[in-house]
């Protein structure tokens, strides 16, 4: 039987590793920081009356530009912005690979701040970028003179940013990303895939566009609109930055269907961002108990929970497996991650760890 490293495949991709969150489906899955909270049937009687309708017309290609998910999108975001500085595509990560296809590639990198989402550096893998990496602050933060200091050393082709943090839930200042910006002459992207659960009236990077052509901000559906199974991402950015992405994407890469969902629920934001003020509540219960328990919970603005002061992290994730409930063990040292999930699904993790303490 052939094996992977039978085939030509590229040298640079031999020896890797795909993606590897574990897909086990178990009674509580608080793993891969889904939104757990089911759409409300009011939105999701729209939604599916808006599939209905782009059904009709499934035998045509779909809208290239996806003009009007634009126009939904940039009203959503506000802060002046138009569908010219909106692009979109199926899932953040599909964006972060088109950038990389742009800006990134042979002969290329891009600077990361790890620990931080896994997809950036196998993305650049996949797009032929090289990945560097440059060291934190204290506490998981990283302030202006550490990025500055990253930029002069390494002088990258594409600098990237995760805003709250994953897989820390540490949020990143203005005056770091625009310190960045202002140490370079190349792209920057601020991935906001976790921003709606930022405090209120916390700060985006939203507010450094104008003026600033090379920044790019990237967002996500997946999260605060539970829309996970759908795969929408998006970015705002000068519209210069548009033009370059299509110069890369697939002709007609969001479908009639994803674009008719996604429009149907930005009408129903209200309703659907009603959902993370729950979910912060229930990731605050975590931090409070966990910190009761005797571990070091993170400081968060995200959607999700990193705790320190584990004994045996891989004992205690399969102790918790064993009770059908899942978390992630992402490897490093003494820590665990835990998504917030439903008041009865926070309950039951919250009483498993008290157990085994």
């Amino acid at each position: 039987m052939t094996s992977l490293e039978d085939l030509p495949i590229r040298d640079d991709l031999r020896g890797k590793s795909p993606y590897g969150a574990p897909q086990k489906h178990v009674r509580i899955e608080l793993n891969v920081n889904e939104n757990t909270h089911p759409i409300p049937e009011p939105v999701a009687r729209d939604i599916i009356e808006s599939l209905a309708r782009a059904i009709l017309t499934i035998n045509r290609y779909p809208d290239r530009e996806f003009s009007q998910l634009r126009d939904g999108l940039a009203d959503y975001l506000g802060h002046g912005l138009t569908r010219d500085n909106i692009w979109a595509a199926n899932g953040s990560n599909e964006i972060l690979q088109q950038i990389m296809q742009a800006f990134g590639g042979p002969g290329r990198s891009i600077l990361g701040f790890p620990p931080t989402y896994s997809m950036h550096s196998i993305i650049a893998s996949g797009t032929g970028t090289a990945w560097v990496s440059a060291e934190r602050d204290a506490d998981f933060e990283i302030s202006p003179c550490t990025a500055v200091a990253a930029i002069r050393e390494h002088d990258p082709d594409i600098v990237i940013f995760c805003s709250p943090n994953n897989p820390t839930g540490t949020p990143l200042s203005l005056e770091t990303i625009e310190a960045a910006y202002d140490a370079t002459d190349k792209i920057v992207i601020v991935d906001e895939a976790y921003a709606e659960f930022a405090p209120a009236g916390a700060p985006s990077a939203l507010t450094l566009l104008p003026g600033r052509p090379r920044l790019i901000v990237s967002r996500t559906m997946s999260k605060a609109f539970a829309f996970a199974g759908a795969r929408l991402g998006y970015l705002a950015a000068d519209p210069a930055i548009a033009d370059a992405l299509r110069l890369v994407r697939l002709p007609y890469h969001l479908s009639s269907l994803t674009q008719a969902a996604a429009v149907a629920a930005l009408q129903h934001s209200a309703e659907m961002l009603a959902m993370v003020d729950d979910i912060a509540r229930e990731r605050d219960r975590i931090v409070d108990r966990l910190t009761e328990l005797g571990y070091h919970p993170w400081p968060t603005w995200s959607n999700f929970v990193l705790f320190g002061g584990v004994e045996n992290p891989s004992e205690v994730f399969e102790t918790l497996l064993e009770q059908g409930i899942i978390i992630r063990d992402l490897g490093i040292p003494g820590h665990l991650r835990v998504s917030a999930g439903t008041h009865a699904e926070t309950t039951a993790f919250l009483e498993a760890m008290a157990a085994l303490s």
